[in-house]
């Protein structure tokens, strides 16, 4: 596996530029308790540059969601007795996949029977941009061998307990103690884009490795994750590889941490003053 440090970067824009140019993304997020995940993922996603953001979120969670941010629209989908996603709303999703460049799945949805269900079809549906991140990844690994039966390309963002999940998913075998090991094997055998996140994030898709040198321990907060997200989806809608945009993605979102730390302090950082720092880190490179 060839490590790089390279890191590409977004062209500029003709001055003739429309929003399309820059892609359709849908965010499938949020539940009950848990609107703040797919705001997040929105705003981040909009601030990476996408040019069409909707974030699609079970409905009682739409007015919240829609509240924070009047840049993205929304979708209400229909939802069960817990205030998460319901298989019902499997055709709207499925919609969902045809109408938009890029589909993100996971931020605060839960894990549930119906979204492991919904997930099942996501994956199948051949190379559909896919990036799976949070709940996404639990419900994922809940599916046996999924890789198998895996035609979409994906982009997985776990954490290390996401990955141990993920891990027991797809190996009968104990998972390795070394990091570069673990997401080299893992992305290799699923044929995905891996992001294994904390301290120096790894970024492979089991032919190339990029280890991650931006970030900081005030980045371990409730939502830094969802930011990661849609700064990724973002990029990718606009007409990244999936290895760049995940690199990318990484690298900006840790840079953007490490301005909001300089000016907020490590203690202080919450995940919209991520948000708000993407610009001058993207204008930094």
């Amino acid at each position: 596996m060839k490590i790089t440090d390279s890191i590409t970067k977004l062209p500029p824009r003709n001055a003739d530029s429309h929003k399309g140019d820059f892609g359709k993304v849908c965010i499938i997020a949020g539940s009950t308790g848990m609107a703040g995940a797919a705001a997040l993922a929105g705003r981040a996603c909009l601030r990476a540059g996408a040019g069409l953001v909707r974030v699609a979120v079970a409905k009682s969670t739409l007015p919240i969601v829609a509240a924070i941010e009047p840049s993205y629209t929304t979708i209400a989908l229909p939802e069960d007795e817990y205030g998460q996603i319901s298989f019902d709303a499997l055709p709207v999703i499925l919609n969902a996949t045809k109408e938009n460049d890029v589909i993100a799945f996971g931020p605060g949805v839960g894990v549930s029977d119906d979204l492991k269900k919904i997930l099942e079809y996501l994956i199948k549906i051949p190379e559909l941009a896919l990036i799976i991140d949070a709940d996404g990844l639990n419900n994922l690994s809940k599916l046996r061998n999924w890789h198998e039966i895996s035609k979409a390309s994906l982009i997985l963002t776990p954490h290390p307990g996401e990955m141990k999940r993920l891990w027991a998913s797809v190996f009968r075998e104990k998972i390795p103690d070394d990091r570069q090991q673990i997401a080299g094997k893992f992305a290799e055998l699923t044929n995905t884009t891996v992001v294994l996140k904390g301290a120096g994030t790894i970024v492979t898709d089991g032919k190339r490795l990029f280890l991650n040198t931006t970030g900081n321990a005030g980045m371990a907060t409730a939502g830094a994750g969802d930011c990661l997200t849609g700064t990724i989806t973002a990029l990718k809608a606009q007409k990244m590889s999936f290895f760049d945009s995940a690199v990318l993605g990484v690298y900006i979102h840790g840079l953007a941490g490490d301005i909001a730390a300089k000016k907020k302090g490590q203690i202080s950082l919450i995940a919209t003053d991520i948000i708000d720092c993407l610009s001058d880190a993207f204008m930094k490179i």
